[in-house]
């Protein structure tokens, strides 16, 4: 991608918000984590290791990387992951302190201290005993973002076993890969939770999931959320609550080998057999706590904290879970979706919880973009001091909007840039250090090691595009795909041998920091100019009528490829302008931006876009739309009734 016309709008971002000399003063991140993880970073995520988790028993040998790509971190120590985010806390005296702010969407709600968090999985471990778990056994969790949810994965972490969390909107037949593919004994569920105002159910699916009667899953444990009639089956389903009762509080946390698997999380959108990454415990623990303590300054003692994500997804298992709790963090969990019951939602939450630290995807902050900055206006965001991104890369104008209407014009934002298989955060700024810029994810955090390639290998240098490498290994790296270690080396080692290759494009600016141009296959070759999505989409949306776009390369017979755009007007713009004009108008702001080359050959006005729901737009579907193909694989949209709707606009 070095011969990409670099003259757009994102990648020529002028502005700069240092850190304000209060927030560095009492920042928790200090500019001597760099200085220590460059002069010997094995020794410093050594000292990470020791400073931030208990060891049941200490380890000597830091890293053996003497079979790559199979890295061993800590292999000689030993630990409890759930002892580390639940029991040491009480031991320490903070047993009064609230792990957990639960808030339901029908606006119940409950304060979880860590002392009964503890007793609550205490119990949980005693019931999965009782169902035959033992250290390594697999257990899948398909249920809503309630409370449960949490206390079942940190009960299969305690006995050493492996969960496989499966996001609640998954179908019966996407559930039945995940248990095949992992050979589960247990299922976890709920017989529904509530999402847009009423109740949706779970339990069909696993019923539907198990119906033939193939799997080993020998016990379905159903917490009672939704109140949605279920069917039963005698010897097979059991209700959490019935189950829970007969239970000791009594558990003593066994030390498990640091290389002991954790997870299994599958990534989604892949065709074919399931693709299994594979986290262990101690890595991977490490480098989840120290990213949560110092990319969000997180002081445990005063700040409320709340990360959107699911627990289906990696963000939610590393910044939900294990990483706030390893640090002993007060965190909100909201089951629902941010519009119901009304648009505020999410923002009237921040207020009653007096969040400070809050992070979620750049798809939710241009929905809200789109909807106007009156809705959060209306509540007392003032409580907020460190605003997160995560999930794509985040336009700058998006940014912007981020730090003025939500963070009040002076909180930092960090971008944070990482992936299923890298565990944990990888590029980020750190607020008290970090001059931000809007749109870019920036620096490597302290210990990672990463650079931009050409695709023979060669570093691009400043001011250079070309694909993103991790070039040593991490604590949190994933170790494998499950059952598939062939797999894993051809998917991601096979490009550059001794690199680990992200698959996403990325620059480098003229001071060295990194962009995320998104997905290689999301860079688009349009008369023999590399154009990368990412930096188009930027243009589009810093135009003042724009809330949200997504291009994708359509095939050109006389380009080969041609930009096509599928735009969301900002509401207060709707209805205001035809679509000729619109497109008219921003085919012309585009190629003031970036250049001629860049503007879309078309660009069709859309009132949503396809989403997975982990919030990722799917690019494919609308490039198979815009070339008039049949439609691809739309199991893990959120609503599958976008694809149509846009698609009769779009053949209009």
């Amino acid at each position: 991608m070095s011969d990409s016309p670099q003259g757009g709008n994102l990648l020529h971002e002028e502005r700069r918000f240092p850190p304000s000399p209060e927030f560095q003063r009492t920042a928790v991140g200090k500019p001597e984590l760099y200085a220590a993880a460059t002069k010997d970073r094995v020794g410093f995520w050594a000292d990470q290791a020791r400073g931030l988790l208990h060891w049941h028993t200490p380890f000597t040998q830091t890293l053996d990387w003497s079979n790559p790509p199979f890295a061993r971190w800590f292999a000689d120590g030993a630990l409890n992951v759930a002892y580390n985010c639940l029991d040491r806390h009480v031991e320490a005296g903070l047993g009064n302190r609230v792990a957990l702010h639960f808030e339901g969407e029908p606006g119940d709600s409950r304060a979880i201290t860590y002392a009964e968090l503890t007793t609550e999985v205490k119990k949980a471990a005693n019931m999965l005993i009782a169902h035959g778990v033992k250290a390594g056994d697999r257990v899948i969790v398909y249920m809503p973002l309630i409370p449960e949810a949490v206390i079942a994965m940190l009960a299969v972490a305690r006995l050493g076993a492996i969960h496989s969390v499966v996001f609640g909107g998954f179908s019966a037949e996407s559930l039945r890969a995940r248990i095949d593919d992992a050979d589960a004994s247990i299922v976890i569920t709920a017989d529904g939770g509530h999402r847009k105002g009423s109740v949706f159910a779970l339990k069909p699916a696993v019923d539907q999931a198990l119906a033939d009667g193939k799997t080993n899953v020998r016990s379905v444990i159903v917490v009672k959320r939704g109140g949605n009639d279920v069917e039963w089956t005698e010897g097979l389903d059991v209700w959490w609550h019935d189950e829970i009762a007969a239970q000791s509080s009594g558990h003593t946390a066994e030390a498990f080998e640091a290389e002991n698997p954790l997870f299994i999380l599958y990534t989604s959108g892949t065709t074919g057999k399931p693709k299994g990454i594979l986290h262990t415990s101690g890595g991977y623990l490490t480098q989840a706590a120290f990213t949560h303590k110092n990319i969000f300054d997180l002081h445990p003692e005063s700040d409320v904290y709340w990360c959107t994500a699911d627990v289906g997804w990696i963000t939610g298992h590393s910044y939900v879970v294990y990483g706030p709790l390893a640090n002993g963090a007060t965190q909100v969990i909201y089951e629902g979706t941010p519009d119901t019951p009304h648009p505020g939602r999410w923002w009237e939450i921040i207020e009653k919880y007096r969040v400070s630290i809050f992070y979620t995807a750049p798809t939710a902050i241009r929905t809200f973009m789109k909807l106007g900055r009156e809705i959060p206006q209306k509540f007392d965001l003032s409580s907020l001091r460190v605003l997160g991104s995560v999930g794509e890369p985040i336009n700058p104008e998006a940014w912007m909007w981020y730090r003025d209407v939500i963070g009040g014009g002076t909180t930092p934002v960090v971008d944070t840039w990482w992936q299923t298989e890298t565990g944990a955060i990888m590029i980020s700024a750190l607020p008290g250090i970090t001059s931000t810029k809007p749109g870019s994810a920036q620096v490597p955090i302290p210990g990672i090691s990463v650079d931009v390639v050409t695709e023979e290998g060669t570093p691009v240098g400043p001011d250079g595009s070309g694909l993103l490498v991790i070039t040593e290994p991490w604590p949190s790296m994933l170790r494998g795909i499950w059952g598939d270690p062939e797999r894993y080396q051809d998917t991601y080692w096979s490009k550059f041998g001794d690199r680990y290759f992200a698959g996403d494009g990325a620059h480098l600016d003229v001071d060295g920091d990194v962009w995320l141009l998104g997905r290689v296959d999301d860079v688009m070759n349009v008369s023999g100019h590399r154009l990368s999505t990412m930096e188009i989409e930027s243009a589009i949306v810093a135009h003042p009528m724009t809330a949200e776009a997504a291009v994708v390369g359509a095939a050109d017979e006389t380009t080969g490829q041609a930009v096509v755009a599928f735009v969301i007007l900002k509401s207060r713009f709707v209805g205001q302008l035809s679509d000729d004009e619109v497109s008219q108008q921003i085919r012309t702001w585009v190629g003031e931006q970036i250049g001629a080359i860049a503007k879309p050959r078309t660009v069709f006005v859309v009132s949503e876009l396809p989403k997975t729901r982990s919030g990722k737009i799917m690019r494919r579907l609308l490039r198979d739309i815009a070339e008039g193909r049949e439609i691809g694989d739309t199991t893990t949209l959120t609503d599958t009734t976008v694809v149509s709707t846009i698609n009769t606009a779009v053949n209009d």
